[in-house]
């Protein structure tokens, strides 16, 4: 069959019809030698042509309707690739691979809040007034009456558990040693590093991410500011100065739970009580007990700060954010208190 017009929208219509009046079995050539110019619609007739004449030969095509034609052509021949799945090896590799980049991130973040805040000690320089006061009462001074609470309960729970077995084999008076070393080198640190995890560590995190997705963070660094030096900074001071006295406090109010339960349960006098309690409790789990609150703290504000700067998406992002830097400083905050437990204690 020979083409002697242009292939455009205005000749296409014609041929489509000569073309049904023919049998297909008797069209084996297609020849485009008086074929001039070729529109969009003559590419899409020319694939027409392809897919219902499987068997003909397209003869005489000039290299500017070639051109045309590797332009407009829609790929429909073409195959699809599939994407393969990777195997074991390929997804085990891109853990490692993406936690050692996650590591490595951590670690510069870690270097640089721990410099800021030690040069923060002595220059006050590129951070706001009083932020360092302001952020302790929102961390400290806020947080007593419910870590006061929580830790009040969680001490007359112990007691009273422990009094009913120690009652049966008239050992009433080591509660005061159970619940000072229970509250002191464990339950008082952890737990309050739990709970400010879940009350400062999350605003920590969602107050950063939202400085990231508004790109106030890209502002401060606009102005010659450091975001770390100016956001965080203040934060790690206030932190770390509030978790150890935090901590004492839930250590004092959880044995003073056990002093009533002691008293109203076990009969024990308070005089007594309290001077076991003061017999028992060494400067030794005193110091780790503070230790710990202080690296739980640092623990709280970094895996804040990671999580925040870290943030994608928007408004959905930061909630994301946030529920992820509560659950990793608490499983943070478990871990490292086993390995301290296993190292002092073993």
């Amino acid at each position: 069959m020979n083409f002697e017009e242009p292939l455009n929208k205005e000749t296409i219509p014609l041929l489509m019809q000569q073309l049904d009046k023919l049998n297909a079995s008797n069209i084996d050539i297609f020849d485009f030698k008086q074929v001039e110019r070729v529109d969009s619609s003559g590419v899409v007739f020319i694939e027409y042509l392809h897919s219902r004449f499987v068997n003909a030969e397209f003869i005489n095509i000039s290299s500017d309707i070639d051109f045309t034609l590797q332009t407009f052509k829609s790929d429909l021949d073409e195959k699809i690739i599939e994407p393969v799945k990777p195997g074991f090896f390929e997804n085990a590799g891109d853990i490692i691979y993406k936690t050692l980049e996650q590591s490595k991130e951590v670690m510069y973040l870690v270097s640089d809040i721990l410099y800021w805040s030690i040069v923060g000690i002595f220059n006050h320089k590129g951070q706001r007034k009083d932020a360092v006061a302001q952020q302790m009462l929102l961390i400290g001074i806020d947080a007593i009456p419910i870590i006061g609470l929580l830790s009040f309960i969680l001490g007359l729970i112990l007691s009273l558990q422990s009094a009913a077995q120690l009652h049966q084999f008239g050992a009433d008076i080591y509660l005061a040693d159970l619940i000072s070393v229970t509250m002191i080198t464990e339950m008082g640190p952890m737990l309050t590093a739990i709970m400010v995890s879940g009350r400062s560590g999350s605003a920590i995190a969602s107050e950063i991410a939202t400085m990231t997705v508004t790109e106030e963070i890209d502002a401060l660094k606009m102005m010659a500011l450091n975001p770390i030096r100016f956001v965080v900074v203040p934060k790690f001071h206030a932190m770390t100065l509030c978790m150890p006295l935090l901590v004492t406090l839930s250590m004092f109010v959880g044995v003073l739970g056990g002093a009533i339960i002691g008293s109203y349960y076990l009969n024990i006098a308070p005089g007594l009580f309290w001077s076991r309690v003061f017999a028992i409790s060494s400067l030794r789990n005193f110091t780790i007990a503070i230790g710990k609150s202080i690296v739980f703290s640092w623990v709280i504000v970094i895996i804040g700060v990671y999580y925040g700067l870290n943030v994608k998406g928007g408004a959905e992002g930061v909630g994301k954010v946030t529920t992820a830097s509560v659950v990793a400083s608490i499983f943070w905050i478990i871990v490292l208190d086993a390995i301290n437990s296993l190292i002092f204690y073993y």
